[in-house]
């Protein structure tokens, strides 16, 4: 069975790495995050336009790519009509080139402000244009809206998050009342939902909902429009009893995608030996791991350090997870 990574920040530009994939029967959906205002994103290795459109072009059968857009800067917000247009023009052009999708990282609504201080939400005005624009263009918007919930809570050496809020305080929001809510973030998330009935979104890392399959299914059960990903969210899941954890992913099998959320910062081809050598057991080390604790393992398994209880999804499951919604989503052939 064919592999469909819908979540993935994977520069294999390198023939050793679409080896690996293919040995695998891995196809990788790169997503670009629209990280700064002046556009410098756009040249990174880990989540630039140019090299993931290039790996798209060069080897289709393993590689699609998802664009994004600079987050409005102050100016930008002083003229916003003339930022919707140019964002939307860039996207034209993108969509053109191949892009399926669109993502908006969480620095809007966490990050970028408006020139009262306030925080740009993913339902600000200013945004709306740029949403209808991909609903028209039948494109799919992958919203990162917010963070998991242990981004608001004490840091907790038990969390599957307390590593990266260790090392990147910035985004912890614990503490900080003058940041919004977790609360609140959804709220803008599902207001942009149901303002556009018609677009097609995906929540990345299960909509920021991963504390409980519970909330995600209540929003997979009011709006029809939404799906999420599962992308390093996975020991989220094995917080939660497994067979109600089972029961969610049997019950809407068709709204959910895999994603990986491998993340390199340095091309493939720019790395050393030994350092691709060691990228590249990673890689195959995640999509095995993690294919063990969705269908593949029976019992406990070790995936990312734990040893975790397998789900052992049904047959019909496990294609559209790992295969057929990514096809239907994102027009994707095998």
């Amino acid at each position: 069975m064919t592999l469909f990574d819908a979540h993935a920040h994977l520069p294999g530009d390198h023939p050793a790495a679409e080896r690996l994939l293919a040995e695998l029967g891995v196809r990788v959906l790169n997503i670009s995050l629209g990280m700064d205002a002046a556009g410098k994103w756009r040249e990174s290795p880990m989540s630039g336009v140019d090299s993931y459109r290039r790996l798209s072009r060069e080897a289709p059968q393993r590689f699609a790519w998802c664009t994004a857009f600079d987050p409005p800067s102050l100016d930008d917000l002083a003229l916003p009509g003339e930022y919707t247009e140019r964002i939307i023009e860039q996207l034209a052009a993108e969509f053109a080139d191949g892009a399926v999708a669109c993502k908006v990282w969480k620095n809007l609504g966490m990050e970028v402000r408006g020139p009262s201080g306030d925080y740009v939400m993913v339902d600000s005005p200013v945004l709306t244009p740029i949403f209808e624009f991909i609903e028209r263009q039948d494109r799919v918007l992958i919203l990162h809206t917010g963070e998991p919930r242990a981004c608001w809570q004490p840091l907790d050496p038990r969390s599957p998050h307390y590593d990266y809020y260790s090392q990147h305080p910035q985004w912890h929001m614990y503490g900080r009342p003058d940041r919004p809510s977790h609360a609140e973030l959804i709220a803008s998330r599902d207001r942009v939902l149901g303002r556009h009935p018609k677009l097609r979104v995906v929540g990345a890392h299960l909509g920021s909902l991963e504390y409980d399959v519970g909330e995600l299914e209540l929003r997979l059960r009011t709006f029809k429009n939404f799906m999420v990903d599962t992308a390093e969210r996975l020991l989220d899941l094995t917080l939660q009893p497994t067979e109600r954890v089972r029961s969610f992913l049997e019950s809407h099998a068709n709204r959910v995608l895999y994603g990986s959320d491998l993340l390199f910062e340095t091309a493939f081809s720019a790395m050393t030996e030994a350092e691709r050598n060691t990228a590249l057991a990673q890689v195959r080390q995640v999509l095995e791991q993690e294919q063990d604790y969705y269908y593949r393992g029976r019992g406990m398994v070790q995936v990312r350090g734990k040893l975790v209880e397998a789900l052992e999804l049904s047959t019909p499951t496990q294609q559209l997870l790992f295969q057929g919604n990514a096809r239907s989503c994102f027009g994707l052939s095998q």
